[in-house]
């Protein structure tokens, strides 16, 4: 219940005062703990000087005539905060309790003097340190001790600077990751509120393009294609719709008609033979309407092709043609391989040579029908990473107003209305090209004829895409 409560935006902020608090806190921590160490070792350098002169001063003396167990409390001129000099000879049986009681100082800090030459100790508020010397054939111990008021008083003064200045710093770093993830967020929050706006009655807008951020424009622009792949689907479930419900009410009127009138009254057996005719005639091109309908649907955009390897387009098209001629011995093609690459691979595409072959197939077989069975100049070329193949015709072509709708299921140009057909044949080429990631380009001038260019990357190119991929 909290994470959907809690937005990324406060999450954001949240981690972001995190980090600036633990680096807060580190950095004061080092800061402190290392003026604090840094403050020990001057305080015990300056102690070391002191037990220095002590012990010189000391040794200067003509006669050093300290008894053992004896401690000789040297007042100095206090050069450090209340100074203490200590100055004793070393006891015959390594015994310090008497002298550690007497200074309250532990018996282990003069052995460790004793045993090292030199040594240190600090009981928080007061610091020691003492070395041995040799005079007239006698071991002493020189102590010099003093109150740290740096320790005492200044780190004190530190302590509460730095914590004034950690709750400072934390106050700003709230404001400052408030701000700065209100800003990271405002884009993404103004695209959501653009996104927001768009529905399917207003599917043209588009988002518009953050400057200077490359990662957000990458996500517009992706979002803007995917827009105009549903804009595009819209548009063309719009048009199928009502071209299939126009071409398939057509039939099924006439059906329903004929079958009318021929239950109307009792008519010859001729009668009903040529009214079933009709009906009979009718189902039929229902029934291929649907078929090619259903073809159409089952090659959408899904690129659900049951097999893909590799097919040689010279290959596809020899077959092509010779299907045609075939078909109808007044289908005049021309194949034209003066742009044949030397080497043979590159004409290789990986595809399912069934759809392939449909798409070319109709294609050519438009050129020739609308052509009235002139020639049709077909080319066949390719580069380092596509197939090309051009189809051109000097047929009725495409008036220029009604381009736009050539890719409609079941739309015919009205110069059309004297050829037979049922408009699938551009849509459905064009499906199985997108399948293919190919481009299918169309360009017609009304009695001029009409140019188709199809675009295929070539194998390797695809093998190369897809090992980035």
């Amino acid at each position: 219940m909290f994470n959907r409560v809690v937005t990324n935006q406060t999450k954001t902020m949240v981690l972001l005062m995190l980090v600036f608090t633990a680096i807060i806190l580190l950095f004061s921590g080092l800061v402190y703990f290392s003026i604090v160490n840094f403050s020990h070792q001057r305080f015990y350098e300056l102690l070391k000087i002191r037990t220095t002169t002590i012990v010189q001063i000391e040794k200067s003396k003509d006669d050093l005539d300290l008894p053992e167990n004896y401690i000789l409390n040297s007042l100095n001129d206090e050069e450090l905060p209340m100074e203490r000099d200590y100055v004793f000879a070393i006891p015959t049986d390594s015994n310090y309790k008497k002298i550690s009681q007497e200074i309250h100082i532990p018996d282990y800090f003069f052995k460790n003097i004793a045993r090292n030459g030199e040594a240190n100790y600090n009981d928080k508020e007061f610091y020691y340190i003492g070395q041995t010397f040799r005079h007239d054939d006698k071991n002493y111990i020189a102590i010099a001790s003093a109150k740290n008021h740096y320790v005492v008083y200044y780190l004190g003064f530190l302590k509460r600077t730095l914590i004034t200045c950690i709750v400072l710093s934390l106050f700003f770093s709230m404001i400052f990751s408030f701000y700065l993830s209100k800003t990271l967020f405002k884009p993404i929050l103004k695209i959501t509120g653009k996104v927001k706006e768009i529905s399917s009655e207003n599917l043209h807008l588009r988002l518009e393009p953050q400057p200077d951020n490359k990662e957000l424009n990458e996500l517009v622009e992706t979002f803007n294609d995917m827009l105009n792949r549903i804009e595009t689907s819209f548009e063309t479930q719009n048009h199928l719709i009502g071209n299939v419900s126009h071409e398939l009410r057509t039939p099924l009127t006439s059906i329903m008609g004929e079958a009318d009138v021929a239950l109307s009254i009792s008519r010859t057996n001729d009668e009903y033979k040529e009214t079933l005719g009709i009906i009979l005639d009718e189902a039929e091109k229902l029934d291929k309407k649907i078929k090619a309908l259903l073809m159409i649907a089952q090659t959408g955009f899904d690129g659900k092709i049951q097999k893909m390897d590799k097919v040689r387009i010279d290959q596809l098209l020899w077959d092509v043609i010779e299907t045609l001629r075939r078909i109808d011995s007044r289908n005049n093609i021309y194949l034209d391989i003066s742009m044949l690459p030397d080497n043979p691979k590159k004409l290789k595409v990986q595809g399912n040579e069934q759809l392939l072959h449909l798409a070319v197939t109709n294609i050519i077989q438009n050129g020739c029908k609308y052509s009235n069975f002139q020639q049709v100049k077909v080319s066949l070329g390719a580069t380092d990473a596509d197939v090309y193949i051009i189809i051109k015709d000097n047929g009725i072509g495409i008036p220029e107003e009604e381009m736009n709708k050539i890719y409609d299921p079941f739309f015919r140009a009205s110069n059309t209305k004297n050829y037979e057909g049922y408009g699938i044949g551009l849509p459905l080429a064009r499906n199985i090209v997108r399948m293919h990631h190919g481009e299918l380009i169309v360009s017609s001038h009304e009695n001029q004829g009409t140019t188709v260019q199809l675009r295929f990357p070539n194998f390797y190119s695809t093998l190369k895409e897809e090992k980035l991929d």
